[in-house]
């Protein structure tokens, strides 16, 4: 599917965040317990989340599934965000991503490299994505 393919977005801005989320989780081929605590964390506590249906989750998290296991997979799921996140949100893509990757206080190849086709997809600058990185690991390093 290629972005042009894509009208209207059946997603909205918090939906396109879940689907980062969802899929920075699912990145390494295994969703693990604290990347799902953090996402949930996140929803609950964000203001870009203040009225957000959280039982929409569900329902985002088995369409990125659903997307992922397609040859093209990706590049669709990455069209819909496209779509339905205006790009003043990038960065706070990233950094939820960055966060939902680091919950489990390790990053696993799967993960690095999700990681560095997001910041390519979203455009992140290499210095913000720097920031937003250490900023991450700092939030859930370890005693």
């Amino acid at each position: 599917m290629n972005i042009d393919d894509i009208g209207e977005s059946p997603w909205n801005l918090q939906d396109a965040l879940i689907a980062l989320m969802v899929s920075t989780s699912v990145s390494d081929t295994q969703v693990r317990t604290l990347e799902l605590l953090s996402i949930d964390r996140l929803v609950s506590h964000l203001p870009v989340f203040a009225k957000y249906d959280v039982d929409r989750i569900t329902l985002i998290s088995q369409t990125v599934f659903d997307i992922l296991e397609d040859e093209d997979g990706l590049d669709a799921l990455f069209g819909l965000v496209r779509v339905a996140m205006p790009e003043k949100f990038n960065e706070t893509a990233y950094a939820l991503c960055c966060d939902v990757a680091a919950a489990d206080g390790r990053l696993r190849e799967g993960e690095l490299r999700f990681l560095e086709e997001i910041r390519y997809v979203l455009d992140i600058d290499r210095l913000a994505g720097a920031a937003i990185e250490r900023a991450a690991r700092a939030r859930h390093l370890k005693p």
